[in-house]
């Protein structure tokens, strides 16, 4: 039986668009996340859900699916080789309380954990590393993203922060 394959051209309008906006966008030489750490207002309007000594854990602002989290250090280092012993500690640290959080707020049956090293490997914020954890349940997978080029999430960003806090 022969494989069938499915295309998501869509994904490579999403990717370029990310690439040229960040290029267009003034950085001062910082990264986008080290912007976003930085800049005014709340950690709740920035969806920070936690600040560690050398990372932070912040919601996707463009979520594959409700709960998307990103575990970053707080510096913009790229490569994982290029973390101090500190950070590279409180990063899986967090990565497993993020995965923690994320089964008791959102009652997941499983979570992804997936680090994009480098553009090629899909990373449109490739210049700053972070590790993405995805809440998953059975049978989410469906062809709503793939036939109608939109992701169903029917939790909000701020809903998704309070849930988190709540358990973290």
């Amino acid at each position: 039986m022969p494989l069938d394959h499915l295309w998501a051209t869509w994904r490579s309008n999403y990717v370029t668009s990310s690439v040229e906006s960040r290029s267009d966008a003034p950085t001062d030489g910082r990264t986008l996340f080290e912007r976003i750490l930085a800049a005014d207002g709340t950690d709740d309007e920035k969806h920070l859900l936690h600040r560690g000594r050398t990372c932070f854990v912040l919601l996707n602002k463009f979520p594959y699916t409700s709960g998307h989290l990103l575990v970053l250090p707080n510096r913009g280092v790229a490569d994982l080789e290029a973390l101090t012993d500190d950070e590279h500690i409180e990063l899986w640290a967090l990565v497993r309380s993020s995965v923690v959080a994320l089964k008791a707020a959102f009652r997941c049956d499983a979570v992804n954990v997936g680090v994009n090293l480098g553009a090629a490997a899909g990373g449109s914020q490739s210049d700053h590393l972070h590790v993405h954890c995805v809440p998953r349940w059975t049978g989410d997978a469906n062809f709503i993203g793939v036939a109608a080029e939109t992701r169903v999430l029917p939790v909000s960003l701020d809903d998704a922060l309070a849930s988190l806090r709540a358990v973290w």
